[in-house]
C-alpha cells in the first residue's frame, strides 16, 4: 500500500506539471484565478505604480487581505496619524510606524491592523541611518510630522522643514518608494505672518525637488476627538466661564474633518496616478469665524455662549513671554494652548482654499459638514454628564452678548 502511495505522489500529470503544483491543484479543485488577483479588477492593486510593475494583492479588501501597500507613516502617534492608520490598516495594508518616545506611544495603533500588520519601530529623527531602517521595506512614504510650537529639543524650522526634507532625500536614495506624500497645512507661504506656515512653504518646496512626483496635502484646521481647537476651548470654558475671542474671533477659515483628510490621503494612493506631483488644498464645506465655530461648541457643551473680545496686541503680549523663554530656561515649558504666538500671527489673515486649487471633490470625496457627528466628542464636557442641560437656542438669544 505504501509503495502504491509513493507511485501515486510521484507519478506526473498531463503536460509535465508537480502533482502539488499551484496550477495542477486549481485545475483539479476548479479554484477561480480572480481569487488570486487576476482576472478580476477588485482584486488588483489599486496602488499607483507607475513604472514599477503591479503590486501583488490578494483577498476582498478586508484588514485580513493584502493590499500590497507597506507604508511607512512619520508622525503616525499623532492626531492624524490615528485615522490614517486605521484606514491603511483596514484595507489590508502594512503600516510601520517609527516613534521616537515612549514605547506605549504607539500602542493603540497596533489594535488597528491585523496580526503583524502594524509595526511599530523605534527611531531617531536627526539619525539617517534610523530613517533609512525605517524606510527599508516600505513603497509608500507618508509624512504627517508637524509642530504648531517649538520645544527646547526642535525649532519650527527642523520639525517642519528640515525633517520632510530629509525624509525625501532618504526617499529618493531608497529607489523603490512608489509614492510619497507629504502632509502641510492650508495657508502655507513664505510670506505668511506664521512661522510655521513659512517652514511648512519651505518643507514643500524641498520635497518637491527631490521628489518631483510627490503629491502634498494642505488640511485646514482639523477637527476630532483628540483635536486642538475645541478641547482647548472646552476647557477653557469649563474653568472661566468664557472664550476669549482673540482679535474678536473674525478672520476666516475653513475647518475639516480629521477623518475626511485621512480619506483623502488614502485616496490619492488609490488612485492611477493622476494625484502624483500635485497639491491639494483641503478645507471643509463650510466657512467659519471663530465665533461661528465657538457657538456649535458652546451648543454642543450646553453652556451659556460669554466671549471675551480679545486684542491682538494684548493676545501676543500673553502668549510672549514662553516663546521668549523656551530655550532660555533649563526645564521644559507646557504646550500652549489658546495662547500661542505663532497661531494668534496666523490668525491676523484669513485662511482660506483657493478659487482654483485642487480639492476633496477632485479626489471623489465629499467633507462632512462640522455640524453633528464630528463635534459630538464635546458631550464629555458637559457638566452634568451627556445628558446634562438644554440647548443654547433655548435659553438666549442669539444677539444677547452682541
Amino acid at each position: 500500500m505504501q509503495a502504491v502511495s509513493r507511485r501515486l505522489v510521484q507519478r506526473p500529470l498531463a503536460g509535465g506539471a508537480s502533482f502539488y503544483s499551484p496550477s495542477s491543484l486549481r485545475s483539479l479543485y476548479g479554484v477561480s484565478d480572480h481569487l488570486n488577483g487576476t482576472d478580476n479588477r477588485r482584486y488588483s492593486s489599486s496602488l499607483a505604480t507607475k513604472g514599477v510593475g503591479h503590486l501583488a494583492r490578494k483577498g476582498t479588501g478586508g484588514r485580513s487581505s493584502v493590499s500590497g501597500i507597506v507604508a511607512t507613516v512619520f508622525g503616525a502617534t499623532g492626531f492624524l496619524g490615528r485615522y490614517l492608520v486605521q484606514q491603511l490598516a483596514k484595507m489590508g495594508s502594512q503600516v510601520l510606524v517609527p516613534f521616537r518616545g515612549s514605547e506605549d506611544s504607539p500602542r493603540h495603533l497596533k489594535l488597528m491592523g491585523d496580526l503583524g500588520q502594524v509595526v511599530p519601530m523605534k527611531f531617531d529623527p536627526r539619525d539617517e541611518d534610523s530613517i533609512k531602517a525605517v524606510m527599508a521595506k516600505a513603497n509608500v512614504v507618508i509624512n504627517l510630522i508637524g509642530r504648531e510650537y517649538e520645544t527646547r529639543n526642535f525649532s519650527f524650522d527642523e520639525a517642519n522643514h528640515h525633517m520632510a526634507e530629509k525624509l525625501a532625500l532618504v526617499a529618493k536614495e531608497h529607489g523603490g518608494i512608489m509614492r510619497y506624500i507629504q502632509v502641510s497645512c492650508l495657508g502655507a507661504s513664505v510670506s505668511s505672518p506664521s512661522r510655521m506656515q513659512r517652514a511648512k512653504a519651505a518643507a514643500e518646496e524641498a520635497v518637491l525637488n527631490a521628489l518631483p512626483e510627490a503629491t502634498i496635502m494642505r488640511p485646514a484646521t482639523m477637527i476630532g476627538t483628540e483635536d486642538r481647537i475645541l478641547n482647548p476651548w472646552a476647557q477653557f470654558v469649563k474653568k472661566y466661564g468664557f472664550l476669549p475671542l482673540i482679535g474678536g474671533g473674525t478672520n476666516k477659515f475653513q475647518p475639516v474633518y480629521v477623518v475626511d483628510v485621512a480619506a483623502a490621503i488614502v485616496a490619492a494612493l488609490k488612485d492611477d496616478g493622476s494625484s502624483m506631483g500635485k497639491t491639494y488644498e483641503l478645507g471643509g464645506p463650510d466657512v467659519f469665524t471663530p465665533r461661528d465655530l465657538a457657538e456649535i461648541m458652546f451648543d454642543m457643551i450646553r453652556e451659556w455662549p460669554r466671549y471675551v473680545k480679545l486684542p491682538f496686541p494684548i493676545a501676543k503680549a500673553m502668549a510672549g513671554p514662553r516663546d521668549f523663554m523656551v530655550n532660555k530656561v533649563p526645564f521644559p515649558l507646557p504646550s500652549p494652548q489658546i495662547f500661542n504666538l505663532d497661531q494668534i500671527n496666523a490668525l491676523t489673515t484669513d485662511t482660506l482654499v483657493s478659487d482654483k486649487a485642487l480639492t476633496f471633490q477632485d479626489l471623489d470625496l465629499v467633507p462632512h459638514k462640522l455640524k453633528g457627528y464630528p463635534v459630538e466628542f464635546l458631550i464629555q464636557y458637559r457638566k452634568g454628564g451627556p445628558n446634562f442641560g438644554s440647548t443654547v437656542s433655548e435659553k438666549i438669544p442669539t444677539d444677547f452678548y452682541n
